[in-house]
């Protein structure tokens, strides 16, 4: 009998991913917005960690789409195209899709009552940043909701592109933080009258709203 080749200890990657961490939240709070350099000296530096594990968190940044990597010009935070945000807004607008149906038939009255109270919270958003997270908020709950996980992970694995297509569509005009709210408002109206032909319409004119403000700067 051959001898197996002996498993090697697993690396220890805790540090690259609390770096990580650390970088996407410095992201979606708007200290890099898209475009920034993301220099791993500054980072090593500002972040009191060597360059190693600077260097495997921008690559599973670059992974999730947050990051782009360029041999001469480094890291940069990602710059959506025109043809980014279509396809972010044709795809996320397939998923919500699914994702209302599910809610009407799966959702419980705790589910609502989340969504209520996260558009509570709304209200007393002081920043766009802060309105960012309520608004992700609000829809990673009416995808918890429906029950089904397959399409919980489709809507995570795009997640951080949909934060990048926020933070443009924040860039792009000055009317985010008032009009998210009432926004949200009706939608929750619209699943609780479960009326899942109306949800549906609201939740695909809200996409598209924003999807057009950011569109039409390109």
């Amino acid at each position: 009998m051959t001898e197996t080749t002996p498993l090697r200890p697993a690396d220890r990657r805790g540090l690259a991913d609390e770096v990580a961490d650390r970088i996407r939240v410095a992201i979606f709070d708007g200290a890099f917005p898209p475009g920034a350099p993301l220099r791993e000296v500054e980072l090593a530096a500002r972040l009191e960690v060597s360059r190693g594990p600077i260097r495997e968190a921008l690559a599973k940044l670059e992974r999730e789409g947050l990051v782009r990597t360029q041999w001469h010009r480094g890291a940069t935070v990602t710059t959506l195209s025109a043809a980014d945000a279509e396809e972010l807004y044709t795809l996320r607008s397939a998923l919500e899709r699914l994702a209302v149906a599910r809610f009407h038939t799966h959702a419980t009255p705790a589910d609502l009552a989340t969504l209520e109270e996260v558009v509570d919270r709304m209200h007393a958003a002081a920043t766009d940043h802060d309105m960012l997270r309520l608004d992700l908020e609000f829809h990673d709950a009416v995808y918890a909701a429906t029950r089904h996980e397959r399409l919980r992970q489709a809507w995570s694995a795009i997640r951080a592109q949909i934060i990048l297509f926020l933070l443009s569509r924040i860039g792009a005009s000055t009317d985010y933080r008032a009009q998210v709210p009432a926004e949200h408002r009706a939608l929750v109206a619209a699943l609780r009258a479960d009326d899942p032909a109306h949800s549906t319409e609201l939740f695909l004119a809200h996409l598209r709203l924003a999807y057009d403000r950011l569109a039409a700067t390109f």
